[in-house]
């Protein structure tokens, strides 16, 4: 028997990455999974390989009605929407405050936020009617950048803090109907995309490029190590206490910090006017 024997869960983003490892792991826990992504191509390898144990919707998490299909489609398939996992997301690249021109700045401000946090706004929103007849979960992405700084640029960051408030006042609203939680992964490798103002390029420090000693856990974590989390939180049974609450999957970040200090963007300042 898994953890999730019998439940549907609909993940947004999952077609790559650490979505993709999440709609593997509840497969392998007994879920049928519904997937939005926008690449259809992905979707159609997920299809081939998973087969009936998923429905797979191409769309965009920043429409209302492309989650309220994938919604749609998941419920018609399997039955009912026993939780919703928000995974999308684009990052910035590292990117600081001087090095973004003022259009970059706004054009990459609404992207980035649009998908990263009213892209999860929008998938629970469309998910609520269904999560209320089963009594279900909401499981967003968080971010080690939900926490403190560095975890990202001047984009990333602020809309991972973001979502920490949406973890925390969802669960106060949706109490004691839904439980919303959330995992906050640390360095996962993966190829999130940045932002199409700022080249649209993925790319986050591949495995090799990753120094573990910079974390107290001194590992190279692979996208599955971190799904664990995400079982736990979609359980119906297993995380019942919970609702409010984000799984700190850091590498152990949050008891010593990171100890590679960054190019601060006083320096990019002062080298340009220097320049």
């Amino acid at each position: 028997m898994g953890w999730l024997d019998n439940q549907v869960t609909l993940v947004t983003g999952g077609g790559s990455g650490l979505g993709r490892a999440v709609v593997e792991r509840f497969i392998d826990e007994g879920a049928s999974v519904g997937v939005l992504d926008i690449d259809e191509q992905r979707l159609e390898d997920l299809e081939s390989e998973f087969g009936d144990d998923v429905v797979t919707v191409a769309g965009d998490v920043t429409s209302i009605a492309d989650n309220e299909r994938a919604v749609s489609e998941t419920v018609d398939t399997f039955g009912k929407l026993d939780v919703f996992v928000g995974n999308a997301g684009v990052f910035d690249q590292n990117v600081s405050l001087p090095e973004l021109s003022d259009e970059d700045l706004e054009e990459s401000f609404r992207e980035l936020f649009d998908v990263n946090v009213l892209g999860y706004m929008m998938g629970a929103k469309a998910a609520l009617p269904e999560l209320a007849e089963t009594g279900g979960r909401i499981v967003f992405t968080a971010s080690q950048a939900s926490f403190g700084s560095d975890g990202g640029g001047a984009l990333y960051v602020p809309a991972k803090h973001a979502v920490l408030g949406l973890v925390r006042q969802l669960a106060f609203e949706l109490a004691p109907t839904i439980r919303v939680n959330a995992v906050a992964p640390g360095f996962v490798p993966t190829d999130l995309s940045g932002t199409d103002s700022l080249g649209g390029e993925r790319g986050v420090v591949s495995a090799e490029e990753f120094d573990p000693t910079n974390h107290p856990l001194e590992i190279t974590p692979s996208a599955a190590d971190y799904t664990g989390a995400y079982v736990l939180l979609a359980s119906e049974f297993d995380s019942r206490p919970m609702t409010g609450s984000v799984i700190r999957a850091d590498l152990g970040r949050s008891v010593r910090g990171i100890t590679e200090v960054s190019r601060s963007a006083v320096e990019y300042i002062t080298e340009d006017v220097t320049d």
